[in-house]
């Protein structure tokens, strides 16, 4: 079997309404990390002025365009079409998880009756997407951590600006939590398993959120709470991290 053939499958589905074309490069190659894109989709009216910033994307990133017209006004025919489509393609078996992009909480219900056959959901949508659907998701990447990279921060001590942190609390408590849902009874814990934990107790989590784009790094601007030791014995070398308070560092 090819190692192609035992990735997980995905289908992307896109609500064209909802969600933005200059990002969708970075869309597919986040849920390429999770596995193998088979089926990609967007939904929306094609002959409104408002899909044309989609269309320059469609051959390049071979995606399908799906007709929704919009029948009434002040209605959005899209969701509808989007969600009856996830379903079949759901009850077909060929997918072993979803990517649904919209800031929609229309498609609360969705990812939740996906979930409940045993699949994989991912959300991708803006900050302002209602906490409903956000949790409805194995995992919800916000569209803004997807946009242009961010200027690094300096190793000065120099904060990030005001701007990047309106409206984000500090992450320290979550941290606290996952790690702890992670250890058990351990006092070290491998860093990807305090990074699983994290987004159960959080699906949007995200280190980008907080401007570092790794958890590792995240972690280390709280020295007096964690502790980080590579153990380069092991082939790749394996970070593990431990609350400051249970162990002895020098």
């Amino acid at each position: 079997m090819s190692e192609q053939s035992e990735k997980e499958k995905f289908a992307v589905l896109i609500d064209g309404d909802n969600a933005q074309a200059s990002l969708l490069p970075q869309i597919l190659a986040e849920v390429s990390k999770a596995g193998l894109i088979t089926i990609k989709r967007i939904y929306g009216d094609w002959t409104t002025t408002e899909m044309k910033s989609w269309k320059d994307s469609l051959h390049k990133h071979a995606i399908q365009p799906m007709q929704q017209f919009r029948n009434t006004v002040g209605k959005n025919a899209t969701d509808s079409a989007m969600i009856i489509d996830a379903m079949d393609i759901l009850h077909s078996n060929d997918v072993d998880g979803f990517c649904i992009v919209s800031s929609d909480s229309d498609y609360t219900r969705l990812a939740t009756r996906i979930r409940e056959e045993g699949l994989i959901v991912i959300g991708v949508g803006e900050k302002k997407t209602p906490e409903a659907f956000r949790n409805a998701c194995n995992q919800f990447i916000y569209s803004e951590n997807l946009a242009v990279t961010r200027e690094p921060r300096k190793k000065t001590g120099e904060k990030p600006k005001k701007e990047e942190r309106v409206d984000t609390p500090d992450p320290l408590p979550l941290l606290i939590q996952g790690f702890e849902l992670a250890a058990k009874e351990e006092v070290w814990v491998h860093l990807a398993s305090m990074g699983s934990a994290l987004r159960q107790l959080d699906s949007a989590f995200d280190s980008r959120t907080y401007n570092h784009p790794k958890l590792q790094s995240l972690i280390k601007d709280y020295p007096e709470t964690f502790a980080l030791k590579l153990d380069k014995s092991k082939k790749p070398p394996v970070l593990y991290v431990a609350l400051k308070s249970q162990v002895n560092t020098k």
